[in-house]
């Protein structure tokens, strides 16, 4: 399409693996986001008087129309993302079904309001209770790397809970932005209730700018940097996922067939653009010969190619951009000690966004390597002496997203996961707990705050109401006013009565104690009720 022809409003889908652009997508312009954001609100309250159970049935419908689309779904997926069809299949679109069959099933019990039990003696008259309420109007921003998994595993949770969503998905991801939005309409949600909005920075500060009652970003650190701002600006409460740099830990009694199978899966699925990617792997040095020389000739076997092709293993980078970058951080490292044993290289002549599958040893903290997020197919090892070097070199970093360890005794792998600074620690599995619908993903640091999945990211979602209904409303506290000598040796021996830590001073206070509450007027169809 000749350059004049293409409107200056419009997004691009390029293939990540040719540089063709396929088609292009109408940006949102960011003046409109008050009135896109005003739209859901005035949706969101309508939304919220459905009872959950009908929002959950919606839900159903939902995974209904996934399923049914999942061929066109995976297609988009693997034309703007480039991963290979299997990996657009289970991360993709398992995620986004599994989501909305594990919500639909359960979040009417997880939001339903529950008893708060009162140990204290001075509130065993009331009755406590917790509420969940939806928040409003939730802005999702959201990641190209899984464009379907990510929006819609936060997307799905934030609805039934009884909030609206404008989701501003990416702008490398445009036709699985609009895919998104199309899947709600014909799973027949409420119109403007969830709104996908298109394009770049400018509308994703527009849509902050706008108001909404939570963020959810996902993206790097530099940029969540500015979200944060912006939503402190307002008082906006954030959830932030930034990214990684993982750490794999291989003790010398793994297995080190499988091991080294799950490093190289863990590093270079999606390319290795993956937030949860093995970008640090630490090996014990009893067993680190074996196991790089494993790494190493699977990653040799492995296919480069596109996306598209059923016999491809590692699909191409995002843009070339990313390549460089691939480039610079091996240049970087070989040039401060570290050594290539495997790729390396990029390879224009299979199209201009591929990158080999790297394995790169004697790496070290002083390498960009091991300070800077990858986000690409490079597995980088470092020979450790033992298991408590490894952890130590694990947490000498700001991100502190997940991790994994590797050995046949699962009690030991529960003791150093205990050790690891990680939002998430699997023992002999890497990156798949962000399909378990139940494992809530998150970090600390550089990595972000807050939780998405699970019920902790559900709570995310919603407002919590603490309600106390006291069960003696015919009678004045004991604490309001009538001070005075009296009630304040009333008041000192309860605290006695109350807290000290023998059966003695309990009972020698327990009269005094009893005339803090007998001193008002307690009415018995009160006590009765």
């Amino acid at each position: 399409m000749a350059a004049t022809a293409i409107p200056i409003d419009t997004l691009p889908s390029v293939n990540p693996a040719t540089g063709e652009v396929h088609a292009h997508f109408e940006r949102t312009p960011a003046s409109l986001l008050p009135e896109i954001v005003s739209r859901a609100r005035l949706a969101q309250r309508d939304w919220a008087k459905f009872p959950i159970r009908d929002r959950c049935a919606k839900l159903r419908v939902l995974r209904e129309r996934i399923m049914a689309s999942r061929n066109e779904l995976v297609d988009a997926v693997v034309r703007e993302s480039g991963k290979p069809r299997v990996e657009a299949l289970f991360a993709d679109i398992f995620v986004a079904l599994d989501s909305a069959e594990y919500w639909s099933k359960n979040a009417e019990s997880a939001l339903r309001t529950r008893r708060v039990p009162h140990h204290s003696t001075a509130a065993k008259a009331k009755r406590g209770y917790l509420a969940y309420d939806p928040l409003g109007v939730i802005a999702i921003i959201s990641s190209w790397n899984y464009p379907l998994a990510i929006p819609l595993s936060q997307i799905i949770p934030a609805v039934t809970a009884g909030n609206a969503v404008v989701c501003k998905t990416s702008d490398f991801t445009p036709q699985c932005g609009a895919l998104i939005e199309k899947l709600f309409i014909d799973a027949g949600f409420p119109k403007d209730l969830i709104k996908i909005v298109q394009g770049g920075g400018e509308v994703g500060e527009a849509l902050i700018d706008a108001s909404p009652d939570k963020v959810m970003f996902t993206g790097s650190v530099a940029t969540g940097r500015r979200v944060a701002e912006a939503c402190a600006k307002r008082l906006i409460p954030s959830v932030l996922e930034l990214g990684g740099k993982d750490a794999m830990i291989v003790l010398s009694d793994a297995d080190l067939q499988v091991a080294s199978s799950a490093a190289v899966w863990g590093s270079y699925t999606n390319c290795g653009q993956v937030c949860l990617s093995v970008e640090r792997l630490f090996v014990e040095q009893a067993v680190a010969e074996k196991f790089v020389a494993l790494c190493v000739e699977k990653t040799k076997n492995l296919r480069i190619g596109p996306g598209s092709d059923p016999a491809t293993d590692v699909g191409p980078l995002i843009r070339l951009d990313h390549v460089r970058r691939m480039i610079d951080l091996v240049d970087d490292a070989v040039s401060r000690g570290a050594n290539v044993l495997c790729g390396g290289r990029a390879r224009p002549e299979l199209g201009p966004n591929f990158f080999e599958p790297t394995v790169i040893a004697a790496v070290d903290s002083s390498m960009r390597l091991f300070q800077e997020e990858t986000f690409g197919p490079i597995l980088a090892i470092q020979i450790v002496r033992d298991a408590q070097q490894a952890i130590t070199h694990a947490n000498d970093s700001p991100f502190a997203l997940a991790a994994s360890i590797w050995t046949k005794n699962k009690a030991r792998g529960m003791a150093l996961a205990a050790e690891l600074r990680a939002g998430a620690v699997m023992v002999n599995d890497a990156i798949s707990y962000f399909g378990i619908a139940e494992a809530p993903h998150g970090g600390c640091g550089a990595s972000g705050w807050g939780r998405t999945h699970g019920k902790a990211g559900l709570l995310e979602m919603v407002q919590m109401k603490y309600i106390d209904v006291d069960g003696l409303p015919r009678s004045e506290k004991p604490w309001w006013y009538r001070y005075g000598s009296d009630l304040e040796r009333a008041a000192d021996a309860f605290l006695q009565f109350e807290f000290s830590g023998g059966i003695g001073a309990k009972l020698r206070n327990a009269r005094s104690a009893m005339k803090l509450f007998s001193a008002t007027t307690v009415c018995r169809e009160d006590l009765d009720a």
